[in-house]
């Protein structure tokens, strides 16, 4: 707890003020860098250093050091260092699985299974099973951003639409999975069973899907796909097969990548792959996650320093101050948890903060509060899914090392998933839950 000598809320900033730091990343990394038509001109972490510096100078009221602390208990946060430790163990088994070869022999094994004008489909296809069974779309990202690197390397295709295809179908099951954080998260806080808003949500969500692998599929028929598709050594496939079995049984993301990890040492070492070597890859995947590392913790920090000041609340109340009819209602809702996910970077935080507004709204305009879980979970996973500096982003273009803003123009999935939750408000759909 900070504790000051003086009142800090006669000095505390309010209103946009408090939103500004978001502001001022917005225009550094992606005002500029669509200005220039170059998204490497500006690396993301001197965005993130100069708006978490703005946000820490504006804040009044505090001591620097209190509020460096501040900002420090941001960075800090569980969910930010459970991210920390995600990537670290990504890094270092994808850097160690593609030492001993199990990348290679993991895309040849898919390219021999799915003809190339599905290749695209059967990817995306891939990603939302997985995503839907293990609840995470992190766990996704990670198992299938390096095999979907690897098939674009051999087929052409390009590299952020690839990775893009994977990113897309995680979030399919991050918003439908029973085990789910943001399903739980949104049918706890709104008192409602998991089952009846999977009832909703799939009307929602579904067609959203479709659309999506259509897309895939016709885009697939235009390519032409011809690569060559070298041996696969079917023991370095095993530390694939390991991660994707223990992730589909509902294990812990971190221990599913740690088993995968001393599963690439051992098998590595048993096809020929020196020892010491596959240290050093460890130490290579872990360094090139550096940079996330970095944004996350600087990320957590600039985000913590707005709710602090204000910044969220400030917004909740300019939303549901002209609410009228339940359209308006639900729109809301909306537009809240996805101004928290921006302020936030963080889906289930962005439902938690939002949801006791939301059960306000929900009781005085009568909505059904199955659809009401299933709006707070879309409408964040939607923000989720395309905010550049998101932890799926970012581990996504740390993977397949490409910017994370180039990868958001071919996420197909996350804007027709937010047009489908849109059109159910308007339309008032599904009938029987609005």
């Amino acid at each position: 707890m900070i504790q000051t000598t003086d009142n800090p809320q006669k000095y505390r900033i309010h209103g946009w003020l408090a939103l500004s730091p978001m502001a001022v990343f917005l225009c550094m990394y992606l005002l500029a860098s669509l200005i220039l038509n170059d998204f490497y001109k500006i690396p993301i972490t001197v965005a993130f250093l100069f708006s978490s510096c703005y946000a820490v100078a504006i804040t009044r009221g505090l001591t620097l050091e209190e509020r460096v602390s501040v900002f420090s208990r941001g960075a800090s946060e569980k969910s930010i260092l459970l991210m920390v430790w995600i990537f670290i163990l990504a890094g270092a088994f994808a850097q160690g699985a593609k030492q001993m070869g199990a990348i290679d022999s993991i895309v040849n094994l898919t390219l021999t299974i799915l003809p190339g004008n599905l290749l695209l489909a059967g990817i995306f296809l891939a990603s939302c099973f997985i995503s839907l069974s293990i609840g995470t779309s992190v766990g996704t990202i990670a198992a299938l951003v390096p095999v979907a690197t690897g098939l674009a390397q051999k087929t052409g295709i390009d590299l952020p639409f690839m990775t893009a295809v994977v990113v897309g179908g995680s979030f399919f099951g991050d918003n439908l999975s029973f085990i789910s954080d943001t399903t739980i998260a949104a049918t706890q806080t709104q008192d409602c069973l998991m089952k009846d808003k999977f009832r909703v949500n799939i009307q929602i969500i579904l067609p959203a899907a479709i659309i999506s692998l259509v897309i895939y599929i016709i885009q697939g028929m235009s390519m032409d796909v011809t690569p060559e598709i070298g041996e696969i050594h079917w023991l370095q496939v095993i530390p694939y097969l390991i991660v994707l079995i223990l992730a589909l049984t509902g294990i812990n993301v971190m221990l599913v990548l740690l088993i995968g990890l001393v599963a690439t040492g051992i098998i590595g070492t048993m096809t020929g792959t020196p020892f010491f070597d596959w240290f050093a890859a460890m130490g290579e995947g872990i360094m090139g996650m550096s940079e996330l590392i970095i944004v996350t913790l600087l990320a957590g920090g600039m985000l913590e320093m707005i709710r602090f000041n204000g910044g969220i609340a400030f917004i909740i109340k300019k939303m549901t101050k002209h609410i009228s009819g339940k359209r308006g209602a639900e729109m809301s809702i909306g537009a809240l948890v996805g101004i928290a996910d921006l302020c936030t970077a963080n889906n289930t935080i962005a439902i938690i903060t939002t949801a006791p507004i939301a059960r306000q709204i929900s009781r005085q305009f009568g909505l059904d509060k199955r659809k009401v879980a299933s709006i707070l979970d879309t409408f964040s996973c939607m923000v989720q899914g395309i905010i550049p500096y998101g932890a799926q982003m970012l581990i996504a273009s740390g993977l397949a090392e490409v910017s994370p803003v180039s990868i958001t123009g071919s996420l197909y999935y996350p804007f027709c998933m937010g047009l489908c939750a849109i059109l159910a408000i308007l339309l008032r759909f599904p009938r029987k839950y609005s």
